[in-house]
């Protein structure tokens, strides 16, 4: 009797052990697959560097859905791309992370109304992530829809009183709503942070008009 207890504490010894082993060979292949994919995108080969990562892919693995969709978005795959990031996303509903990425292949396809959803839907989640609020602002103005962007680069620079990206847009954004002076000030804090910015040199000049 205690021979067969020793042979069936040692069978369950093993069988514990060889999950473990079999992870550690799994996780190694993918994290030389990853390398593989990195070394690729970096030469300009985003299909091979997908394609790395498609070899050991899994469903469940929000990493792998995350790297196919930035790939697939390099290489011209729109819609293959925006399957791995809505993937992604369900497996990580809270996360702004994969929401970003699924922009890319909606702007490319030029989905613009999703895109803005998307921003907005970031924006409940994250209410001071200044990322999403300059390019959902820059959207706006880029459809001459000056009162929503304003809001959106005014509350950029209330969190962040002396960023380029956003005291520019803010300073364009004043200006196309005819408020010169405040554009003037603000093109002029532009020039405090770069002081040979082309775009806030020429908006200056309009705005001293």
């Amino acid at each position: 009797m205690e021979i067969l207890r020793k042979i069936g504490i040692i069978g369950v010894f093993i069988f514990l052990v060889k999950p473990v082993a079999f992870a550690q060979v799994n996780f190694s292949n993918l994290q030389e697959a990853f390398s593989k994919s990195y070394t690729l995108e970096a030469q300009g080969n985003y299909k091979l560097a997908a394609d790395e990562i498609k070899a050991f892919y899994e469903e469940s693995s929000y990493e792998t859905n995350l790297r196919l969709g930035w790939l697939n978005y390099m290489a011209g795959s729109f819609n293959e791309s925006i399957a791995f990031y809505k993937k992604a996303m369900e497996l990580m509903p809270y996360a702004d992370e994969p929401k970003f990425g699924y922009n890319f292949p909606l702007s490319a396809l030029g989905r613009w109304n999703e895109v803005i959803t998307m921003y907005n839907q970031i924006l409940e989640n994250s209410p001071h992530n200044t990322k999403a609020m300059y390019y959902l602002g820059t959207i706006y103005y880029n459809r001459s829809q000056f009162d929503k962007a304003i809001a959106l680069f005014k509350q950029i620079i209330d969190l962040y009183p002396f960023d380029y990206d956003g005291l520019l847009m803010y300073g364009w954004t004043n200006l196309q709503l005819g408020k010169k002076k405040e554009a003037k000030v603000l093109f002029q804090k532009v020039l405090l942070n770069k002081p040979n910015d082309t775009s806030a040199i020429e908006g200056l000049a309009l705005a001293s008009k």
